[in-house]
């Protein structure tokens, strides 16, 4: 009982960490705001947490773990390199906008010099860059395509939503990333490849209809990269 108790209580002042750093940044956050919000004593947070960088390292560790599960989950046999592309950003977007932790985790990453160690855009980037690699070796990009400039584009248009997304909710929605990948795609892959995309790895783009699927019909292994782990 005292260890499930234990556990109940550190995920509630993860929570209440997420939320205060969320909403105020690192700087601004309070440790007895984040005690009295999560319903603890100062000495419980500190029982757990040696001081506020460990609190917000700990936070942005929590949600490193649910964006990379909710990465490798998000891709399924049979998909080539550009809809596992694809199909990432919704999930991750999806989590972004329903967890506040991991908009924590991304806030911290991005903004504080805490020294987790952790760096979850430069995750992201090389996810990217694995990604478009692989796309590049199954012939899915189209002529000229500079796979550093696109990397740019993507991760830059991503992270963009994602802080946009703390203050309007829109700019996380699928429609968005469904409007950014309409535009994008048709000059980023061959036209064959675009039709052959599935339309619930890009909705609305392609079609399932006579197109097959633009993949060698067997699973590529997801990058070495954590993210899609």
């Amino acid at each position: 009982m005292k260890q499930e108790r234990a556990v109940r209580t550190r995920q509630a002042l993860i929570h209440a960490a997420a939320e205060a750093f969320e909403r105020n940044g690192y700087v601004q956050s309070k440790l007895a705001d984040i005690s009295s919000s999560a319903g603890v004593s100062a000495g419980a947070l500190h029982f757990h947490f040696a001081n506020k960088a460990a609190v917000a390292a700990t936070v942005e560790a929590t949600a490193a773990v649910s964006l990379r599960r909710a990465a490798q989950k998000a891709q399924r046999p049979g998909m080539n390199a550009l809809q596992r592309l694809t199909t990432i950003t919704y999930a991750l977007a999806e989590l972004i906008r329903t967890d506040v932790v991991v908009r924590a985790g991304f806030r911290l990453s991005r903004d504080t010099p805490h020294g987790s160690g952790l760096d979850l855009i430069r995750e992201w980037e090389i996810c990217v860059q694995q990604l478009l690699a692989e796309a590049g070796r199954e012939r899915l990009l189209a002529h000229g395509v500079a796979q550093q400039e696109m990397t740019d584009v993507i991760v830059g248009a991503t992270t963009g939503f994602e802080a946009l997304g703390r203050r309007q909710p829109k700019w996380l929605q699928p429609g968005t990333l469904h409007r950014f990948w309409r535009l994008l795609l048709p000059r980023l892959t061959t036209a064959e490849a675009l039709a052959a995309l599935r339309a619930d790895s890009v909705p609305g783009i392609g079609s399932r209809e006579g197109g097959g699927r633009a993949d060698s019909g067997t699973a590529a292994p997801p990058p070495s990269v954590t993210l899609a782990r």
